[in-house]
């Protein structure tokens, strides 16, 4: 059973709510990030919980590396596709697009994101170039935004309760 519920969502302040979100998911989700049972565990969580598991890791490649960077950390298909549909799903359509032209650009160079040594290949590379302006374009979405992709989270959760499993009582 949830921990959430509609009237602790729109008790609790954006630190707060954010951490209780983010203890739900930690309940919910038992497979490592990024591996295909991760994946197929959060296709069975509400849709407003699939979409902040989905976006979890590119908040993170975002704060701390680059676009590029985020599709050889985070290499599955599957997750990047539940990563575009959870930013749409949050309301971050912008982002979502930008997102969307980056992973474009990575299934050119799949295969060498795929291989050991990737990090030392993308240094330099054509695909890193090539993701610069997308990566600084995600960059200025974002900067209006305190805390990034999780202040999404937070939006959606207060106007969606129901979308992130909330009991209403």
């Amino acid at each position: 059973m949830s921990s959430l519920s509609v009237k602790g969502i729109r008790s609790k302040s954006d630190e707060e709510l954010f951490a209780l979100l983010g203890k739900e998911l930690e309940k919910r989700i038992s497979a490592k990030r990024g591996s295909a049972e991760f994946v197929a565990e959060i296709r069975k969580l509400p849709v407003g919980l699939r979409a902040m598991a989905a976006t979890y890791e590119l908040d993170v490649s975002l704060a701390l590396d680059d676009l590029g960077w985020h599709f050889g950390n985070w290499h599955n298909a599957d997750l990047a596709t539940e990563t575009a549909q959870g930013l749409e799903e949050l309301g971050a359509t912008e982002l979502a697009e930008v997102f969307r032209n980056a992973f474009r650009l990575a299934q050119q160079y799949w295969t060498e994101l795929g291989a050991e040594g990737w990090a030392e290949w993308y240094h330099g590379s054509a695909f890193e170039r090539a993701t610069e302006p997308l990566t600084r374009q995600a960059w200025s979405i974002l900067k209006s935004r305190k805390n990034g992709i999780f202040t999404y989270w937070i939006d959606y959760a207060r106007q969606y309760p129901e979308r992130v499993g909330a009991r209403n009582d």
